[in-house]
């Protein structure tokens, strides 16, 4: 995982191509609300391992590399009139893959520069001595405006800004769900700078007028997934240069098809829907007759037992093989192994929830033995949290199905009264969204991804006020979210809305809204206030393979909404629930995080004077106007 950006000073853009919904507010063209040394820093953070900077100065017939120091890269952050046109490439890593130390920005021979922020899982064959980055790097520069064929065929999340030397282009983009995070600032006639950046860095300009320190409100945009460039030129002959804005299709005809999410099967015939009903059978006196320590999965043959539905099974297959993909432990991990004890290489953001439960079971079934997992889980009431609640039974019903792994459950616990520095930091690492949710539910994932908590012993009673803990922050540098799972089997409330007042097809078609517009409404949100901990979040249910697996079941499969909620809600993850053994998460009802962790009811104390004062402004999609109050 990297912090990846870019500042492009001194051309003029041509954006007529994309026709952009809506143009940025005018800022000041003189000065940043943040520095290098800001961004840099928000950078450092997603990046832990090195940070890399490149100056590209681009001439009518050419261009050269130079690598900058701070002064001559703040010169770009001010009004470009009267210098040489520039770009100037971010890069932080943090390094998961490879046998040598790799520092972005990429530069090959040919003078094209790469700055990647991405995982390859498929599509591209990567060796496990080998870098992701680098054998895109390689691709890319055996090839002349292929650019899109090249990252279309990757399988796993990324975002990328490339330098193409030879046809004077720039490339840049994220994946088509947009699990990486990529922010935008368009060029406008009043600040003709065109900026890129995995995340708004806090100003530290004392005199900004951002608020809260953050960079002010609708100076970023998300970008919107896909692929982008822009082709340099000097059609004018007196020197100056134009940059034409276009966006490319996905040349990948797969991935077009579950951009497109659509469902064969969506309306269910009386006969098929009675079918379903009668032989959705849980399995579950086979499966407590299993007692193996490995969490039981499907042969390669789809074979569980006859009492399964074989929907259940070809989903717990994806979702296997996708967690397998998201903690495998490639050479630079591994060779620092030998020396730590009770190593922990992978983490997962745990509520004891039906799909952090499934998460979890899986990534024992794929982790080897020797290690530990670390549980995640943060609480706003101490022990009274629901989330705090479901983690300890989740824990020991982990415990029961696996009882030679070592769990750890890290109680990470805050106090909303006392948050200045988090509520700042997150504030600035949502932008550009600025609702009250989006600061809930950030804060609430930044402070679990820290890490930063207590761990008590496995025989402690977890209602016993005496028991004794130890302070712990996990070291796991990988942290596996369920970000999807509702999305793409109906788990939300507003799903049962559509299902009541439109049957199946509307239904459906809030489901392929909600997947349509998940990069702008969760994914970079998430993302970044996951990456500032220096973790890289993975989302196994967003995996093309999951995606495409439960596309292709009936929606009456997926979900049967007649049903109370924790029966027919997410069906098939129940069923998969079941298939682990996890009988007991496996009929838990939907809880989003800002709720079960109860950020959400000290915030709307806080913020609202209640919580019935909240709910009556509607506090969740509130936009955040004025400075909060943190102290």
């Amino acid at each position: 995982m990297c912090g990846i950006a870019l500042i492009i000073s001194g051309i003029r853009f041509d954006l007529s191509s994309l026709l952009l919904d809506t143009t940025p507010p005018v800022t000041n063209s003189d000065q940043l609300e943040f520095t290098i040394a800001d961004l840099a820093a928000a950078l450092r953070r997603r990046g832990p391992d090195s940070l890399g900077t490149k100056k590209l100065l681009l001439h009518s017939s050419g261009s050269e590399i130079m690598s900058g120091v701070e002064e001559e890269f703040n010169n770009c952050f001010s009004a470009a009139n009267g210098r040489t046109p520039c770009m100037h490439f971010f890069g932080a890593t943090l390094q998961l893959r490879g046998v040598n130390p790799v520092v972005h920005p990429l530069i090959d021979s040919s003078k094209n520069v790469l700055v990647y922020n991405g995982e390859i899982f498929g599509g591209i064959e990567i060796a496990s001595k080998e870098n992701d980055g680098e054998v895109l790097m390689g691709l890319l520069g055996g090839c002349e405006g292929c650019v899109p064929n090249v990252v279309s065929r990757i399988k796993g999340p990324w975002a990328i800004i490339y330098w193409q030397e030879s046809s004077r282009t720039l490339w840049f983009g994220r994946d088509a769900f947009g699990r990486r995070s990529l922010l935008v600032h368009w060029p406008t006639v009043e600040d003709s700078r065109f900026l890129l950046s995995s995340v708004s860095p806090v100003a530290s300009n004392e005199h900004s007028s951002a608020e809260n320190g953050t960079t002010k409100l609708g100076f970023w945009e998300e970008l919107p997934c896909g692929i982008y460039s822009v082709s340099i030129d000097a059609p004018n002959g007196d020197g100056s240069l134009v940059g034409e804005v276009k966006k490319h299709e996905w040349t990948n005809a797969m991935l077009e098809e579950l951009i497109k999410w659509e469902r064969t099967s969506v309306e269910p015939k009386p006969k098929e829907l009675h079918i379903s009903r009668c032989e959705t059978v849980r399995g579950q006196h086979d499966m407590n007759s299993l007692t193996s320590d490995i969490v039981p999965m499907p042969s390669k043959s789809g074979n569980i037992q006859a009492s399964i539905s074989v929907p259940a099974e070809a989903v717990l297959i994806a979702l296997r093989e996708s967690v397998l993909r998201r903690s495998s432990l490639h050479r630079i991990f591994q060779a620092s192994m030998h020396v730590e004890k009770n190593l922990v290489p992978v983490a997962v953001l745990f509520s004891g929830g039906l799909d952090s439960m499934i998460i979890a079971a899986l990534l024992h079934d794929c982790l080897d033995p020797s290690y530990e997992i670390d549980l995640l889980n943060v609480s706003f009431d101490g022990q009274s949290a629901p989330d705090r609640i479901s983690a300890k039974a989740g824990v020991s019903e982990l415990r029961r199905i696996a009882p030679l792994r070592k769990w750890k459950l890290v109680e990470i616990n805050a106090d909303s009264s006392n948050l200045t520095f988090e509520t700042k930091r997150v504030l600035s690492l949502i932008n550009p969204a600025n609702t009250y949710m989006d600061l809930n539910i950030g804060i609430a994932l930044w402070l679990a991804a820290g890490g930063d908590g207590w761990v008590y012993e496995e025989n402690s009673k977890y209602n016993d006020e005496n028991r004794q803990g130890v302070r712990y922050k996990s070291k796991a540098r990988i942290v596996l979210v369920g970000s999807g799972a509702d999305e793409q089997c109906a788990g939300y409330g507003r799903h049962r809305t559509k299902y009541r007042s439109g049957s199946w097809l509307r239904l459906h078609e809030e489901m392929k809204l909600d997947m349509q517009r998940i990069w702008k409404r969760n994914l970079g949100r998430d993302d970044r206030c996951i990456a500032d901990t220096g973790k890289e979040a993975r989302f196994p249910f967003l995996d093309e393979d999951v995606i495409r697996t439960l596309l292709g079941i009936p929606l009456w499969e997926v979900t049967n909404l007649d049903q109370p909620s924790g029966i027919g809600d997410k069906k098939i993850l129940r069923e998969v629930a079941e298939l682990l053994g996890l009988h007991e998460a496996a009929t838990l009802p939907k809880r989003a995080i800002q709720f079960g962790t109860r950020i959400a009811r000290e915030s709307n104390r806080k913020n609202f004077g209640s919580n019935r004062a909240a709910n009556q402004a509607s506090a969740g999609s509130v936009v955040i106007h004025k400075q909060l109050d943190t102290a």
